[in-house]
């Protein structure tokens, strides 16, 4: 059975459209860039210990052997520096000032792991934002949708109105790439139908 590594309702919510059961496993993995790592490493090597993690912890719990864990991380990029999440509204302030008018990269991993085998899929995605003024940042980080976001927007909330330009995944943006993600639970074996969860007698 496959298994969400993620406390994310984004992600639970994006997965789910694949049209496949799922249950979540929760898992606490730090997430610490280590020193000379590179951002795509980082990203990639966080998703991996997600899922690793909650294959253990299903494993430990008496899960069949077959189980199969899905591990994400998504981080938002500029010039080198990682942004997570937010710690605080001046955090908040101070990345969205940051992003202001620049075009910054968006990383997410997805990872699969099995016993005895691995997948992993990054995808890129360029971002360019409108030149936020002072007032719109402000109003932004008082209605609270920046905390827990990367980058301290959502792009598939109220931030979606600074985009200019987005080259590369939308779901990716938001924290689990749709496409990615479906070839890789094909690769298990999981047959992804994305298209019965739509009613078209509408």
């Amino acid at each position: 059975m496959l298994h969400l590594a993620s406390q994310s309702p984004r992600r639970r919510d994006l997965l789910a459209r694949l049209g496949l059961s799922f249950g979540r496993v929760d898992v606490d993995v730090p997430e610490v860039r280590s020193a000379g790592e590179s951002a795509a490493d980082y990203v990639v090597r966080v998703a991996a210990d997600k899922a690793r993690a909650g294959l253990r912890a299903l494993i430990e719990s008496g899960e069949p052997d077959d189980a199969i864990v899905l591990g994400a991380d998504t981080e938002v990029v500029l010039d080198g520096v990682v942004f997570g999440k937010p710690r605080d509204a001046a955090d908040a302030t101070r990345m969205l000032q940051a992003l202001s008018g620049r075009t910054h990269r968006v990383i997410s991993a997805v990872v699969l792991a099995g016993i005895g085998r691995q997948a992993e899929a990054t995808v890129i995605t360029e971002v360019t934002f409108d030149v936020l003024d002072a007032d719109t940042i402000a109003a932004y980080v008082a209605s609270g949708e920046p905390h827990g976001k990367a980058g301290a927007y959502a792009i598939q909330g109220g931030a979606e109105l600074f985009v200019i330009r987005m080259d590369g995944s939308h779901s990716g943006v938001i924290g689990l790439p749709l496409q990615q993600t479906a070839a890789l639970l094909r690769s298990f074996g999981l047959q992804p139908q994305p298209f019965a969860i739509y009613d078209h007698k509408a």
